[in-house]
C-alpha cells in the first residue's frame, strides 16, 4: 500500500451503487475529483481506462463525452440515464452482469495477474483475503483493514 491518501481525493468504492448499477459513482467521482484538481495523484493513470474504460464501452457511451457530461453537472442518476440514452439502456439483466463482472473482477480471471502485482507492490502480497480488484480497491484505500 502506498502512502495513506487523504479520503477528500478519493472517490466511493468500487462496489456503491447508481440506480442498481455498480461502479458508475466511482468513475464519475474521479472524473469530478480530477477536474477539481484534488484526485488523488495514483488515480490519474487509469482515468478512462481499465474499469473506467470497461463501464463506458458497457454503456456504449465515449468516455470525453461522459466526461464532459459530468462536468456540466446533475446528479449521477441523471448522468446515468443521459448515458441510457445516448449509448444503449439496461435493463434487469445488464445491471446484473456488470455487477457481477465488478465484483468478480480479478478473482480468476484476465485481470489475475494484475491483482498479484498491484497487491505485491502496495505490501499486500500475503493478504490471501483480497481476492477481488474491488476488495483491494477498498483496502488500498482506507475503507478496509
Amino acid at each position: 500500500m502506498s502512502a495513506k491518501p487523504d479520503p477528500a481525493t478519493l472517490p466511493c468504492s468500487p462496489l456503491e451503487e447508481t440506480s442498481g448499477l455498480k461502479y458508475f459513482p466511482r468513475m464519475l467521482g474521479k472524473i469530478r475529483l480530477h477536474a477539481q484538481g484534488r484526485l488523488w495523484d495514483e488515480l490519474h493513470a487509469n482515468l478512462g481506462k481499465g474499469s473506467d474504460g470497461a463501464c463506458v464501452e458497457f454503456l456504449h457511451v465515449g468516455y470525453e463525452d461522459l466526461k464532459a457530461r459530468v462536468l456540466q453537472g446533475g446528479t449521477d442518476e441523471e448522468i446515468l440515464e443521459w448515458c441510457q440514452q445516448h449509448g444503449r439502456p439496461l435493463n434487469d439483466t445488464d445491471r446484473l452482469v456488470w455487477n457481477y463482472y465488478t465484483t468478480k473482477l480479478g478473482w480468476n480471471d484476465h485481470i489475475s495477474a494484475i491483482l498479484v502485482k498491484r497487491k505485491a507492490d502496495g505490501g499486500l502480497g500475503d493478504r490471501d483475503d483480497i481476492q477481488t480488484i474491488a476488495h483491494y480497491i477498498d483496502v488500498d484505500e482506507g475503507r478496509l483493514p
